[in-house]
């Protein structure tokens, strides 16, 4: 089968649209026709980091759309559902039995090597392999192969482009808050970074009634968003050098219970760990810089805790119905961040949310 797709050459190299050929799905694939896929920092990072061997690649993790073709051995999935795409995980492992689909033994395998377990890829161009598999699907793509632990049914009233961003950006936000820290309403939390993760973060703080919510942003236009989510906003380049920390402990009388950190900026984290109240936890969702200083006397005397968090700590399988219900009952209103590109727009769309201008791009087709 012919499909068209955003392929891209080396690292840092631009989307390129070309024809590809897609593998019929195997007894344990499913087919997707991809109506609309969110565009995530997570493409452009990992585009830029992996090594040219790795490529070409065809990257895309939050997909939605209709199936068209279920191997034999899938369960629970048919024809003409409407999906959404989300991470891999083996589903038989120790970690994934116990609820940690995220942290999987085969991660690594099942979503970034672009591949298939048995080595096989299933994008080709010309008789070469073309990198794909991305968390399992590789949705810059008209066509997408998924299987059935991360192609998640969905009501078929729910608008596509408003579904895609939520197998990977929303839930990875909304999940930090209501699984990872599960505030109770007295609390406070401060979010540092308030793009597409950190403003769901910010609704789900706001959706279980959290009394307290700071957003933090150096772009008045998002924390202008946060604002409508319930949060204070506060922008760093505003204030004194060295005010920061006081700043955020002043709104939280006297230390957040609980930080989000998006940003994957030390310098940031370093400060958001300082802004927390003793016992506090700060919970980092962000990929970017891999090393951290952070005041070990501060976290040992305050008992602090600085913690990792991959998707929200959810199971797609559950959390992604949740969340587009919490949305249909008015109480998660994600959509108003999504701005529309079509497929063919892909590099303008990485353009404008590189440069501040929309907050979630979604590809439409």
């Amino acid at each position: 089968m012919k499909t068209r797709a955003a392929i891209v050459e080396g690292p840092g190299e631009p989307f390129r649209l070309v024809e590809l050929d897609i593998d019929d799905p195997r007894s344990d694939e499913i087919l997707v026709r991809v109506k609309a896929v969110g565009l995530c920092h997570t493409d452009l990072t990992i585009k830029e980091m992996l090594p040219a061997e790795m490529f070409p690649r065809v990257f895309g993790h939050e997909g939605a759309g209709v199936v068209e073709a279920v191997g034999a051995e899938v369960e629970g999935v048919a024809v003409g559902d409407h999906v959404v795409m989300s991470f891999r995980s083996c589903r038989e492992c120790d970690r994934c039995r116990s609820g940690g689909v995220g942290y999987c033994e085969q991660t690594m395998a099942l979503n970034y090597m672009g591949y298939r377990t048995d080595g096989s890829t299933t994008l080709h161009r010309d008789g070469a392999d073309v990198s794909a598999s991305f968390f399992g699907q590789s949705s810059f793509s008209e066509l997408a192969i998924g299987n059935a632990d991360n192609v998640v049914v969905i009501d078929p009233d729910v608008d596509l482009a408003v579904a895609a961003p939520f197998g990977c950006g929303f839930q990875t936000g909304a999940g930090a808050v209501l699984n990872t820290i599960d505030p109770d309403p007295a609390s406070s939390l401060v979010v540092y970074g308030v793009g597409a993760v950190g403003l769901a973060a910010v609704a789900a703080a706001s959706a279980r009634g959290v009394e307290t919510i700071v957003a933090v942003d150096t772009k008045d236009s998002r924390l202008d968003r946060a604002v409508r989510y319930g949060a204070v906003g506060v922008n760093p380049t505003d204030l004194p050098d060295g005010a920061f920390v006081d700043r955020i402990r002043e709104l939280t009388a006297g230390g957040a219970t609980a930080g989000v950190d998006t940003t994957a900026v030390s310098g940031v984290i370093a400060q958001a760990v300082r802004a927390l109240a003793p016992r506090g936890t700060l919970v980092v969702v962000g990929l970017g810089e891999s090393r951290l200083e952070l005041d070990a006397v501060d976290l040992m005397q305050n008992g602090k805790i600085v913690r990792g968090c991959i998707e929200g700590d959810s199971d797609p399988q559950t959390m992604i119905p949740d969340l587009l219900a919490m949305q249909s009952a008015g109480a998660l209103p994600l959509d108003e961040l999504v701005t529309t590109y079509r497929f063919d727009e892909i590099n303008t769309a990485v353009a404008d949310v590189t440069a501040g201008e929309v907050v979630k791009p979604v590809l439409v087709f």
